[in-house]
């Protein structure tokens, strides 16, 4: 599969731009995506978990390190979207929106586009292999995913 060329401004301005949140919690990820590193948390006990907190899911232990996983998984559940939210969009449809799920990572579950090639009319089925993708764009890195070949 040919990767699509996202452009310098892959999302349309009524988007915004991808920030960390104002308490810096997720900061670690974002920094991740911009050196084209997946990093997350994952706790002493073992446990995964996204999105971030400041305290263990499982054990309520305080500060769940962030931890490198590879940017493979299995497409959990997908939707095409076929119509824009806002007029903005148009030209951005159709595309795909994915959740995908990370074995190598607990089984956390990421959200983000799926690439294909003709989006349209592409054959898409739940427990796919995906791979991460790192888009840069202007301040930004993006984590979008495709099948793996």
């Amino acid at each position: 599969m040919t990767i699509p060329d996202l452009g310098a401004d892959a999302l349309p301005q009524v988007l915004g731009k991808p920030v960390p949140l104002p308490s810096g919690l997720d900061r670690p990820f974002h920094e991740g995506l911009v050196a084209h590193r997946l990093v997350v948390q994952r706790c002493a006990c073992g446990t995964w978990q996204w999105p971030p907190e400041v305290i263990c899911h499982r054990c309520h232990g305080f500060d769940p390190a962030w931890v490198e996983t590879e940017p493979e998984g299995v497409l959990y559940t997908w939707t095409r979207v076929w119509h824009p939210a806002r007029e903005e969009l148009r030209d951005a449809v159709p595309y795909v929106v994915a959740v995908v799920e990370l074995p190598a990572a607990g089984g956390i579950r990421l959200v983000g586009n799926l690439l294909l090639d003709d989006v349209g009319a592409a054959e898409i089925r739940t427990g796919t292999p995906v791979r991460g993708v790192f888009a840069d764009q202007a301040g930004y890195t993006l984590l979008q995913w495709c099948p793996r070949d």
